[in-house]
């Protein structure tokens, strides 16, 4: 894509974004997207052949840049629990940072048609991948216990930090996301730890 094409697709990705997370994704109507994104309703159309690709494209790009975030800040380690302290904190800290993306990848998600789920999650997959190579990385090197079941840990894992930003967007965001990442590791580890 040129940059102007670049730059519209980004906008028209960020007011969907601001869209999903005001009215909820089946309440959105592309002509909203298209006024938040500032741009006319037809230009949507160059870019996506219906609402459900702007959601999936979100979240391609936005759970795209975080998987990103995540493979490269724990690339320099080789120790399991500070690996999953990084992830944690990143998890916490971009969602807290962006409440909208928080609200659409907790609550919209949930609640979209299971071929929409299923497109959601192939973005997931590398993201669930990079923790269950982070828990068999501390099988492998002792720090977690050898009898662990390594595809249920890793989804234990995801989900547990998953369910501290839906409470925390359900609570009204009275307290800091980020704040909850050493409990949250200390039952991690204490989980997995010999």
């Amino acid at each position: 894509m040129t940059s102007k094409k670049t730059e519209k697709y980004d906008l028209i990705l960020q007011g969907a974004l601001k869209v999903f997370a005001e009215n909820g994704y089946h309440r959105s109507q592309v002509s909203k997207i298209a006024k938040a994104a500032g741009v006319a309703d037809g230009t949507i159309y160059l870019y996506f052949k219906r609402k459900e690709d702007i959601l999936i494209h979100l979240f391609q790009e936005k759970l795209g840049e975080l998987v990103n975030k995540f493979h490269e800040s724990v690339a320099e380690t080789n120790d399991a629990c500070e690996a999953l302290r990084i992830i944690c904190t990143i998890h916490y800290t971009e969602l807290e940072n962006n409440p909208e993306l928080a609200y659409v990848t907790q609550i919209e998600m949930r609640q979209s048609e299971l071929e929409l789920r299923k497109e959601i999650g192939i973005t997931l997959k590398p993201y669930i991948e990079l923790i269950e190579n982070i828990v068999q990385q501390g099988i492998d090197n002792g720090q977690f216990r050898a009898n662990l079941n390594v595809k249920l840990v890793r989804n234990l894992i995801f989900g547990s930090m998953d369910e501290v930003v839906t409470s925390w967007l359900l609570s009204g965001q009275k307290y800091s996301l980020r704040d909850q990442v050493d409990e949250t590791l200390q039952f991690f580890i204490h989980g997995v730890s010999k």
